[in-house]
């Protein structure tokens, strides 16, 4: 998964991720309490009361109302306090300095491209431990507790070796998109096997139309319908030896015939010239302008072009295709995780604070707003119950109703960079014909290997 998933990876290098382990702490334990007030109901965390708040957000394609909207929320609660809200671009590239430093915000979004290393982070102890906020009365529902407010999942893709430090606030999926009107005009049915994916892509390159568009600048786009092929094919158990890191589970049957699967799409040309080459935002404006049929990308894709989609485009969430006669997860089964990640600093002036300012924003009425005006699904239960969905969210709610248990989510992501990190670059070989499936599977098992035999990198497990 992206965890995101968010969402576009691009990794702090080395000497970053050195200076924060270099600078270690004792993480939860050590969290400034100079700035606590009085605990009570109404302030369970002890949020003192005339202390300044400071959130930083990722105003990407969810914008960032929703945070500036808990702020509003926060300040009658504290009169006295100041909220300082800043909605950035480049989480790492800002913040790494201040984490270094041991003078961050009090709440931070980690989203985004460029974000902050999240392993990192836990490792060298930068990180509050958010089991109190998580056991506290939700502010929807005092007899309710945070944690029962949330989607499945949720607490455990933000859990690092048994501890909570993240919640994820986006409930993501992850697809292949298209217009359904664009389908309607030219009698065009979405389809539900790769074979039949191949042979509708025939059809449409007769039309002028490229079946094909994608992220080239970020290949991790289509590593999402390569790796949920895989999935598909192998079942639950191949997810999670995948994020074990066991043995050879690259060069499994599975994951082999889901890069032969992807790779096809270059070997029949039916990816778009030139899309190697381009942006998230400029491959998805050539889709919207109707130049290509799919593309692939999580559930955040409506909200991120709502500016630019043409009126009566009702795009639309397909589920990735089953891959052989004999998969192991239904049709309907679809990668999920949540998304956009808020963490509130272990060395925050205002830890205290923050724990408060994410229960508001964990509210219903805040989600509710993110729902309406980002075109996404909220990790808040309950959350669009009466709203009127757009196509996109409308269409990721049902595929996501439909799903049920056969959900499934990658997390090797989050836990290892440098194995995600190998996985673009080798899939973006693949789909410009620069190497074979064959070459693919072996070239991401030696990263997989390197990383599991790396005694300094943290081990996970599922």
């Amino acid at each position: 998964m992206h965890t995101h998933p968010t969402r576009r990876t691009l990794l702090l290098g080395a000497v970053a991720a050195t200076a924060l382990g270099a600078c270690a702490t004792s993480g939860a334990d050590d969290d400034s309490e100079a700035a606590k007030g009085e605990t009570t109901a109404d302030n369970p965390f002890g949020a003192p009361a005339d202390a300044p708040l400071e959130v930083v957000v990722f105003k990407g394609g969810y914008g960032d109302q929703y945070a500036v909207e808990a702020g509003t929320l926060y300040k009658p609660r504290f009169p006295k306090a100041d909220v300082d809200h800043k909605g950035i671009q480049r989480v790492g590239e800002v913040l790494q300095p201040r984490f270094i430093s041991d003078d961050p915000p009090d709440v931070v979004d980690n989203s985004g491209a460029g974000r902050l290393d999240l392993v990192t982070l836990v490792s060298s102890g930068k990180l509050t431990d958010l089991t109190e906020l998580l056991d506290a009365p939700s502010l929807d529902d005092p007899s309710k507790k945070v944690r029962d407010t949330l989607m499945p999942g949720v607490v455990e893709d933000g859990t690092f070796d048994g501890k909570v430090f993240v919640l994820n606030y986006s409930s993501v999926l992850w697809g292949i998109w298209y217009s359904r009107s664009l389908f309607a005009r030219n009698g065009w049915t979405y389809p539900t096997t790769w074979a039949e994916m191949l042979t509708l892509g025939d059809e449409i390159k007769k039309t002028g139309v490229a079946p094909w568009t994608w992220q080239g600048k970020f290949p991790e786009y289509m590593n999402d319908p390569l790796v949920s092929l895989a999935a598909k094919a192998g079942g639950h158990e191949l997810v999670r030896s995948v994020d074990n890191l066991e043995p050879g589970v690259w060069r499994s049957p599975s994951m082999l015939a889901a890069a032969g699967a992807i790779h096809q799409l270059a070997v029949r040309g039916h990816i778009m010239p030139g899309s190697e080459a381009l942006s998230h935002t400029e491959a998805q404006n050539a889709w919207s302008k109707g130049q290509a049929a799919f593309i692939p990308c999580g559930s955040w894709l409506e909200g991120e072009q709502q500016q630019v989609t043409p009126a009566g485009f009702d795009m639309v969430l397909g589920t990735v295709p089953a891959l052989t006669g004999a998969d192991k997860l239904p049709a309907g089964a679809v990668m999920a995780a949540s998304s956009e990640s808020f963490l509130v600093p272990a060395k925050a002036g205002n830890a205290r604070g923050g724990l408060e300012y994410l229960r508001i924003l964990f509210s219903r009425k805040v989600a509710r707003g993110f729902a309406q005006n980002s075109r996404a699904l909220p990790v808040v239960t309950g959350a669009t119950d009466g709203l009127t969905l757009t196509s996109g969210l409308a269409s990721t709610a049902q595929t996501a109703e439909a799903a049920g248990a056969s959900m499934f989510g990658y997390r090797f992501r989050t836990w290892y960079p440098p194995l995600a990190k190998a996985l673009d670059d080798a899939t973006g070989e693949l789909l410009t014909k620069r190497t074979t499936p064959e070459k693919w599977a072996e070239r991401v098992q030696k990263a997989a290997d390197a990383v599991a035999a790396d005694s300094s990198v943290t081990k996970q497990k599922r």
